[in-house]
């Protein structure tokens, strides 16, 4: 399981680097947040890998629509998984330091 996370990981840090001028994708916002995965399902203290990754994922969604489109990745994913407690992944940005405005959450509405 680690060795897939880590091939998502690099293969969506390589489009990243390969691609910087399109729109962000799940696979983007993916990558950013596979390191926070514990931590959204048992809650305690993100790890540093995690709080890098927000930082990313903040730094990518500069426009509209990079926002919505990077929250309604951030809502597929977490309804994907229903480990995820809401409340936990809503305080992540908080814990992390980072001022988001992608909600992380399952209920969001993301066209608002």
């Amino acid at each position: 399981m680690k060795g897939v996370v880590i091939a998502i990981v690099v293969l969506a840090m390589v489009q990243l680097m390969v691609e910087p001028s399109q729109a962000v994708t799940c696979g983007q916002v993916d990558a950013c947040l596979v390191p926070c995965m514990s931590y959204l399902m048992a809650g305690g203290t993100p790890q540093p890998a995690c709080c890098e990754g927000v930082k990313n994922l903040k730094g990518m969604a500069s426009t509209t629509a990079d926002k919505r489109a990077a929250c309604n990745c951030v809502k597929a994913a977490a309804n994907r998984y229903p480990n995820i407690k809401d409340d936990v992944a809503q305080a992540l940005p908080a814990k992390c330091g980072v001022q988001m405005d992608i909600p992380v959450s399952k209920t969001t509405n993301c066209d608002a």
